[in-house]
Order: C-alpha cells, then structure tokens, then sequence
C-alpha cells in the first residue's frame, strides 16, 4: 500500500466519521437542553433547601477562624 493510498483511506474514514457527527448530534440539541435546564432546577431547589443550613455553616467556620 502506498501513501497516497493510506492518505486517501484516512481522509475518507475520517470524513465518515464527521459525517457520522454531524447527522448524529442534529437530533440531540433538545436532550442537552432538557439535561441543562433539569439540572439547573435542581441546583435551585438545593440551594433552596440547604442555603440556610450552609450559610450557617459558613459563617461558623469563618467565626471560628477569626476566634470570634
């Protein structure tokens, strides 16, 4: 095999693999917006819950570091 055989291969397989990519990832744009937004709910209903709680903690900590 020669190299300009072994180039014509790789650029081939990898444009088929871009090829594969782009179709692949076209219908998957609404799944990482859901997966985004999910997340960013549950970062908000944590918070909600466990911000009191952390910001006593916090401020423990910080009272005891400054021997207050």
């Amino acid at each position: 095999m020669s190299i300009t055989d072994m180039v014509v291969r790789a650029r081939t397989a990898w444009g088929d693999v871009l090829h594969d990519l782009k179709r692949d990832e076209r219908g998957d744009v609404p799944g990482w917006v859901l997966i985004t937004l999910m997340s960013a709910g549950l970062v908000v209903l944590i918070w909600a819950l466990a911000g009191p709680a952390l910001t006593g903690l916090f401020e423990r900590a910080i009272s005891s570091v400054n021997g207050i």
